[in-house]
């Protein structure tokens, strides 16, 4: 394995000092210029590096990445970490076929009825592609088509169901221009929400089954999240319209049926929803931080996370906190945000940005403790 440096100092920006009230009613505590947090994942000069996904394995210690070289789409770069992300190996060779993605890789672990343990690794567009391991991560088959069908940020999240071993639920969306082999979007543009199942361990997907179609709110990026007692299941979602504020819906029957969905509080609104539980029950969610065109964020553009519990989800409380990990300096062009958490409590987020003003994004993790952000808070 190659360590590599921890990040350079990026930009100088001010740390919150104080609990500052502003349009999301709690306080922001900023990350962002304490670089002895940031891991330089992978970076090359003039590249795009965008968009990675992570997976952690059961021992705590070694995890794999996928991210394409582009916006978005290109040849997806696969690497490996065994110390829980703090270095990472040079890039590893990939099957010929993963240089033909056209969109964002996302990567899932999954366990068959019989104990079999694999990682999927979905790409998008049309149609649905899947490359798997048996040996994690070791050897991987071709991408090859799942179905007849395709989506945009394909099985961006997925979750074990309690209807059978082996079960899981994907989610994803698509604008109609990727969901057939012929584009069929609409005039206004109609956003749906689909799921897809599998019944044998991820090897195999159903057709999409609709839950959400709309041409008033564009809801799209599903991150789904289990309640702490696991009966019911909540997916927050990006408004893409930048009309109204992230919405979010529930399930109490394993995503067989869904509620209307109600727009987050402007704590948490943004793009792409990626959340884990930390030790004592309360919830950090990392995303994209973007507003409605009628209000202001001060750290509008930029990679933030979110601290709270499931019930402010429930109730639409804003949570206790908000936290700029890094400062984006070109636009939103950043934070499709991977979540890890660790059994000492340590949080290992992981995305791309705009780190340095003029530079091609690159990939960066940002590693912390929910009870540092309380202190910090608490200034």
């Amino acid at each position: 394995m190659k360590a590599l440096a921890t990040l350079f100092l990026i930009s100088i920006v001010p740390v919150f000092s104080f609990a500052a009230e502003n349009v999301f009613g709690i306080p922001i505590i900023d990350l962002s210029g304490e670089t002895d947090r940031q891991i330089v994942v992978d970076r090359e000069k003039g590249q795009y590096l965008g968009h990675p996904t992570t997976v952690l394995f059961e021992d705590n210690k070694t995890m794999l990445i996928v991210y394409p070289k582009g916006h978005g789409k290109g040849g997806i770069v696969y690497k490996r970490s065994t110390d829980a992300g703090l270095t990472w190996s040079e890039r590893l060779p990939t099957p010929e076929s993963w240089a033909t993605s056209r969109e964002v890789p996302t990567l899932h672990r999954v366990i068959d009825a019989e104990g079999k343990k694999r990682i999927i690794m979905f790409s998008g567009l049309y149609p649905t592609r899947m490359s798997v391991t048996e040996d994690d991560g070791k050897t991987w088959s071709e991408l090859a088509p799942v179905g007849d069908w395709g989506g945009i940020v394909v099985m961006g999240c997925h979750i074990d169901l309690k209807t059978g071993p082996g079960h899981y639920m994907a989610m994803f969306h698509d604008d109609g221009r990727f969901l057939t082999s012929e584009p069929k979007q609409e005039k206004p543009v109609r956003f749906r929400l689909f799921k897809t199942l599998s019944e044998d361990g991820g090897l195999t997907w159903s057709d999409p089954i609709e839950i959400q179609n709309s041409n008033e709110v564009h809801l799209c990026e599903p991150g789904i999240i289990r309640s702490p007692d696991g009966k019911q299941l909540a997916v927050l979602l990006r408004e893409n319209s930048r009309t109204k504020n992230s919405h979010i819906i529930f399930s109490d029957d394993e995503g067989k049926t869904w509620t209307k969905p109600r727009e987050l509080p402007n704590s948490l609104t943004g793009d792409r929803h990626t959340g884990k539980y930390g030790p004592d029950g309360r919830l950090f969610i990392s995303f994209r931080d973007r507003t409605p065109k009628s209000w202001q964020s001060p750290t509008a553009g930029d990679w933030v996370g979110w601290v709270g519990t499931y019930e402010d989800l429930v109730s639409g409380a804003p949570g206790q906190y908000r936290v700029r990990l890094m400062d984006n300096t070109k636009g939103a062009d950043c934070a499709y945000p991977p979540v890890e958490i660790l059994p000492d409590g340590t949080f290992v987020t992981t995305t791309y940005g705009h780190w340095v003003e003029g530079e091609e994004p690159y990939i960066v993790s940002v590693r912390f403790k929910l009870s540092e952000l309380d202190e910090k808070a608490a200034r």
